[in-house]
């Protein structure tokens, strides 16, 4: 039976995939109860005191283990980045607070720990610090139901971490000012393959679908394109994902054993339906919501045994009735379209709102991706370092611009009279010297991952603004003449060294 939809999408659907999402679920089911085998993988050896280990390689299946974020590296290449504009947008804001609820990072936070939900915060709050605040579940105390809610994680070889299930809750958490990558957290272990060799292990993970190796437009990817660590810079926009992610609760609802990468999953059918989202200008509120509302439309409508990649529609959690079988003025699709200025903004307006304030880079017309030796120069067009390994100075000339983000450098930079600049999650080690830029030159901020950078950093003469925020700097930072002043936006960069001139109070 075909399924019936609304009229924006059609009902023609990718070959080749009819069994994918069935084998997820089914060794999904299989990895569920196939702990004592899972057991015997693990490295942990009983005859030696844990200091003599690696960590974590004797956690079993089912511990709740305290980590810090950047211990933790990524099964998926792609977010849904609107939902972590969302969440930012609201973390920012004291709309809670006004309406008398806790800001939702410390529910967030809470839940994600095992612990359900806020019970306690004030204005000395801070995520990184959970003394600070309390959750309704003391530590100790959880229940099945609360440890459901946590994300997952998998120990590889070495004890390495690797995260299962909560890339956009814990990306939020490292990119909000009292987040960062140094916060604490728990997670639930999924598995414990630690003694297993590194293609073993992601072959196992592979079988198990606890890894999705596609990219932004639903297209093959290998292992090795795979982030090395949390951070919006590390990560390409899946703007299917986000648009799923708006339809929660409208269209679908995640069922209670909902399979690994479900949204993903809808974003391939939506995908199918021929629906070309780079029409549409999604940065419009009006625009947006008409595609929210299509898009669950048409996914309620589907029958229940409908397949997609293997799965039925019911699998997947379809709706029974589009928004609960209310009117758009009631139930959660009015909720979703309540305007920023309302006491109670919904999802969509937060998200717009904090997407107006990240820096909309140019263009690439040179892309650098993988492992490169020697200097990169680029003395014309927008030179763009893609999740890159350089081994030497990179050099950019009059005019041209440059977009690093989510890359290792080893080596200098040094940027002069250049168009505009972006470094966003980046870990430096050399010198960053950037002088005479005419737009805008951009280390951190809103929507641009912090960065490490090891040696000294001076900022001359650049006219278009700088933004200089959350970064870690171990040497001194000098800006002088620049116009405007600098900008932290209110996130102090940790510096290792003197602040002079305009960074004195950076």
């Amino acid at each position: 039976m075909k399924p019936v939809m609304n009229p924006l999408f059609s009902s023609q659907r990718r070959n080749g995939a009819a069994s994918l999402l069935a084998a997820t679920l089914l060794a999904g089911a299989l990895a569920a109860i196939a702990t004592p085998a899972h057991a015997a993988q693990s490295a942990c050896d009983a005859n030696l005191p844990a200091s003599a280990q690696a960590p974590y390689v004797c956690a079993q299946p089912g511990e709740l283990i305290d980590v810090t974020l950047d211990a933790l590296h990524p099964t998926q290449a792609v977010l849904g980045k609107a939902e972590i504009y969302y969440k930012l947008g609201r973390y920012r804001s004291n709309k809670d607070e006004l309406a008398g609820s806790f800001n939702k990072r410390f529910d967030d936070w809470c839940e994600a720990n095992g612990q359900e939900k806020t019970l306690w915060a004030d204005t000395n709050s801070r995520l990184n610090n959970p003394a600070s605040f309390g959750c309704t579940v003391p530590l100790g105390a959880e229940t099945p139901a609360t440890v459901a809610a946590m994300k997952t994680a998998v120990i590889g070889p070495g004890g390495a971490l690797y995260l299962t299930d909560g890339h956009h809750t814990f990306t939020s958490f490292l990119e909000t000012p009292d987040g960062g990558a140094a916060m604490h957290v728990r997670v639930r272990v999924a598995d414990n393959l630690s003694a297993l060799p590194l293609n073993a292990f992601w072959q196992a993970m592979q079988d198990n679908r606890r890894v999705w190796l596609r990219d932004e437009n639903n297209q093959p990817i290998t292992l090795a394109q795979l982030p090395d660590r949390l951070g919006l810079a590390n990560f390409h926009d899946d703007k299917y994902r986000s648009l799923v992610y708006f339809t929660r609760d409208i269209g679908y609802n995640v069922p209670a054993q909902a399979t690994e990468f479900l949204e993903y999953y809808w974003g391939g059918w939506l995908r199918s339906t021929g629906v070309d989202l780079n029409a549409y200008d999604l940065n419009d509120s009006a625009t947006y919501l008409k595609l929210v509302k299509q898009a669950s439309q048409a996914m309620a409508a589907l029958p229940a045994g409908t397949l997609i990649d293997g799965a039925t529609a019911a699998d997947l959690g379809r709706i029974a009735q589009w928004n609960g079988g209310k009117k758009e003025t009631g139930g959660e699709f009015d909720k979703l379209s309540k305007p920023f200025s309302d006491a109670k903004p919904g999802k969509l307006a937060y998200s717009l709102n904090f997407r107006a304030d990240v820096a909309v880079t140019p263009a690439c017309t040179t892309t650098i991706s993988g492992v490169h030796s020697g200097a990169v120069n680029a003395g014309s067009g927008v030179l763009c370092l893609d999740r890159a390994t350089v081994q030497g100075d990179i050099a950019v000339g009059s005019g041209a611009s440059v977009v690093i983000n989510g890359s290792s450098i080893n080596g200098a930079l040094r940027f002069s009279n250049a168009g505009s600049v972006y470094l966003c999650g980046n870990q430096i080690n050399g010198a960053v010297a950037i002088n005479g830029t005419s737009g805008l030159l951009q280390i951190g901020g809103n929507g641009c991952t912090v960065n490490a950078i090891s040696g000294a950093v001076a900022l001359n003469s650049n006219n278009g603004g700088v933004v200089l925020a959350g970064n870690t700097i171990n040497g001194p930072v000098m800006c002088y003449a620049n116009l405007p002043d600098p900008l932290n936006l209110g996130r102090s960069n940790q510096v290792n060294g003197p602040k002079v001139y305009q960074c004195g109070l950076m």
